[in-house]
């Protein structure tokens, strides 16, 4: 009885109905008023992107700036041959005002040629030949007559050179080390034109110059590994797909075989990985600094020095072991649940069979998904470089209008030179001023809300589109006679002509869920630095709760989906249907759901751990007979990693054809169930194998089911991540 009276707080099952024979067609339009709104937003994002590539420069990224705030080495101007930028003085660089204006306050020039020698501008401008190449570094149109003293005091000229090397297309002092001391140019210390001083004060100049822009080093470091292995990073793609189809193709035929040789060859991946891992721990023993450890390391921008250390493979080996014993547990405890699950798949193998345009469906969804992202980041680089260039007033010595803003064309004549003779107008950095550039910060954050609503749109409209299909297979009573012709494309035609608004709705729900998720993990960068232990708890508290929360919605979603591309109702009512519909079945739910969504977890391990290992002995230049083909790069890892995070998307795209399959004739059946009976009057539409499923589930008695639930907990944090994840 209490069992029946929950069951009533869930709504009523459904009735029989002998007209229903699956998705009905005689439907409507549903949420109009957010469909109304979503092409608003579209519109507008479309106005947002145009406003930003007509206000944007990307070539504020590229190139160098100087003083006058222009581009250093920019084709078809007077200074294309001109590709590096100069400091008059260096020193100026270790100031915190650098930390502030993102500007070193000193004179900057755009040069063919770094200096490659040590002179001061009182012994160079006494040699003629020295004389020559010193002003290759003065400001332009130099009169003849100047003496250094009024060349120094105009600021036209610098004080002094120092032998530099280029550094991410700038001129930095070429230090080095003789022992404990630090030398430029071999020479101890340097005369920065009145005093003589040490080479080790260059040290603070360059290194608060450098934290500007390390992160641009090493993205350009990056940037041309890909350049250099952009087609092999391709050709391992088009592997990962290969194989996924490959695999997917199989699973229709030898599902249960499938399943079993997955779980095997996913341990033995991940037995080889600790193997490897072992090997080389062990082979690091007695090599000088292997023994070192990460903390004592820190961080390191070339990320390939923490693989010359014993502790890294350590902490590789326990993770992998953690993993592999984790998953040996699960497969232990759950082995009965597993049987079922496969019989699942193997049910699910027979509907995409009728339905193999289905597993071409997410080409599609990957397309469109990269036209967004695509879109997105073009955008975001637009509106990031759609500034104008600021000047202020650097000086050396107390000045009123020390930091203010100038404008460099009548800054001579103005009253700020008048009170400050040794003021300069110079560039500090792209901001402005104007309605356009205050609200710029809103149009980054619109042009990200715009990017998930629209993300998690082409998301929704797969998965109604799979669930509409599989559903016509399953609510089919002969199959596949009783199918429609073309299932993916009927189906993707009433999502777009009836559901738009709904789809809609669901995706503006998960948006502005990620965008909250996206503004705290901002807070928590921001204060990182802060001591305040109350406000880091909270802020933890609120990223779990709201990562639980996207968890909740995604399912329901999911679920609604579903429902809608079944009965054509609105959204707010489908979510409330497929939940009620879960909660009276959440026996069923429990038992298989989580199970079949492991075993097709570790179908993407498998598929991410071969392509994964194969790039990892490519392009590391393990294997000999690679050493001659494999592209020389700056760290290794980064085609690695795009090669597994690619591979692991391509594998969850042809997989989650699959999962949408599952969930959908688990909806299906749990509706059949209710609508009928088995008669001859009102049969099942299920097949004589679901059948077999899932009255095998409810025969297991209650002992079975409680010995096993707890381990549903830990299988759904092996497949669901923390709240960290994403």
């Amino acid at each position: 009885m209490e069992a029946e009276d929950e069951k009533k707080d869930y709504g009523e099952p459904r009735k029989f109905d002998p007209t229903f024979k699956g998705p009905i067609h005689n439907r409507g339009c549903t949420d109009i008023v957010c469909c109304i709104l979503f092409i608003v937003a579209v519109l507008a994002y479309f106005a947002v992107g145009i406003l930003a590539w007509s206000q944007g420069d990307p070539r504020k990224v590229i190139y160098p700036t100087n003083s006058r705030g222009e581009f250093c080495g920019q084709a078809g101007t007077p200074l294309e041959k001109k590709t590096k930028l100069f400091y008059f003085n260096i020193m100026k660089c270790a100031s915190p005002m650098v930390l502030l204006d993102f500007q070193c306050p000193t004179t900057q020039l755009c040069v063919e040629k770094c200096p490659k020698q040590y002179m001061t501008l009182l012994k160079a401008y006494s040699v003629s030949a020295d004389w020559e190449y010193y002003k290759k570094f003065c400001k332009e149109d130099i009169p003849s007559a100047m003496r250094p003293a009024q060349l120094l005091a105009e600021g036209l000229c610098p004080a002094m050179l120092l032998p530099s090397k280029s550094f991410t297309r700038r001129c930095f002092p070429a230090l080095s080390r003789k022992g404990t001391e630090v030398l430029v140019g071999n020479q101890t210390h340097f005369s920065d034109g009145t005093t003589d001083r040490p080479a080790a004060d260059l040290i603070d100049g360059v290194k608060n110059a450098s934290m500007v822009i390390e992160a641009r080093q090493v993205a350009m470091r990056i940037f041309e590994d890909y350049t250099q292995s952009w087609y092999w990073i391709l050709i391992a793609l088009v592997l990962a797909t290969v194989l996924s189809l490959i695999f997917i193709v199989l699973m229709r035929f030898l599902g249960g075989i499938m399943v079993w040789v997955t779980i095997v060859m996913v341990i033995l991946v991940i037995g080889y990985g600790i193997f490897h891992c072992y090997m080389e721990y062990a082979s690091l023993k007695g090599e000088p600094g292997a023994d070192i450890t990460l903390q004592e390391l820190g961080l390191q921008m070339d990320f390939s020095i923490y693989l010359q250390i014993r502790q890294t493979w350590l902490a590789f080996m326990i993770i992998l072991a953690i993993l592999e014993v984790i998953i040996l547990l699960l497969l232990i405890f759950l082995r009965k649940r597993i049987l079922l699950a496969i019989a699942l798949i193997k049910e699910a193998s027979r509907a995409i069979g009728h339905i193999m345009s289905a597993l071409f469906y997410p080409l599609v969804t990957f397309l469109l998904l990269a036209i967004v992202i695509a879109y997105w980041a073009v955008t975001a680089v637009f509106l990031s470089t759609s500034n104008e260039a600021v000047y202020k007033v650097f000086n050396e010595s107390a000045c009123e209008y020390s930091r203010e803003t100038c404008n460099p064309e009548n800054f001579s004549i103005s009253t700020m030179k008048a009170k400050c003779p040794d003021s300069e107008c110079l560039f500090a950095f792209y901001g402005g001023e104007t309605v356009y550039h205050k609200y710029l910060i809103g149009l980054q954050i619109y042009n990200l809300f715009a990017f998930l609503w629209c993300a998690n749109f082409v998301t929704a409209l797969g998965q109604m589109t799979l669930a509409g299909a599989f559903a016509s297979y399953y609510w089919a009573f002969v199959k596949p006679d009783d199918m429609p012709t073309c299932p993916v494309f009927a189906s993707l035609g009433r999502a777009l002509r009836y559901h738009t608004g709904s789809l809609a709705f669901g995706a503006l729900i998960l948006s502005i869920i990620q965008l909250i998720r996206v503004m705290l993990e901002y807070l928590d960068h921001k204060l990182q630095g802060a001591q305040n232990k109350c406000t880091k708890f909270l802020l933890c508290c609120l990223k779990c709760c709201f990562w639980c929360l996207e968890k909740f919605i995604k399912f329901l979603n999911r679920n609604a989906y579903i429902m809608i591309a079944i009965y054509g109702k609105n959204f707010c009512t489908s979510a409330r249907d497929a939940f009620f519909l879960l909660m009276r079945n959440i026996i069923r739910v429990a038992v298989l759901d989580k199970v079949t969504d492991f075993l097709l977890f570790l179908g993407k391990l498998l598929i991410v751990g071969l392509v994964g290992i194969f790039a990892f002995f490519f392009f590391s230049g393990r294997v000999k007979a690679f050493e001659d083909t494999a592209p020389t790069l700056n760290y290794y890892w980064v085609p690695i990693l795009t090669v597994a995070l690619g591979s692991y998307l391509i594998a969850h795209g042809f997989f989650s054809v699959y999962a949408m399959c599952v969930d959908t004739l688990f909806l299906c059946f749990c509706e059949d169930l209710e609508r009928n009976d088995g008669t001859a009057e009102r049969p099942y539409f299920m097949s004589a194998k679901m059948r077999e499923i899932f009255f095998k589930v409810d025969q297991m008695s209650p002992q079975e089911r409680a010995e096993e639930d707890v381990h549903l907990k830990q299988l759904q944090l092996s497949n669901d991540g923390g709240p960290g994840e994403e």
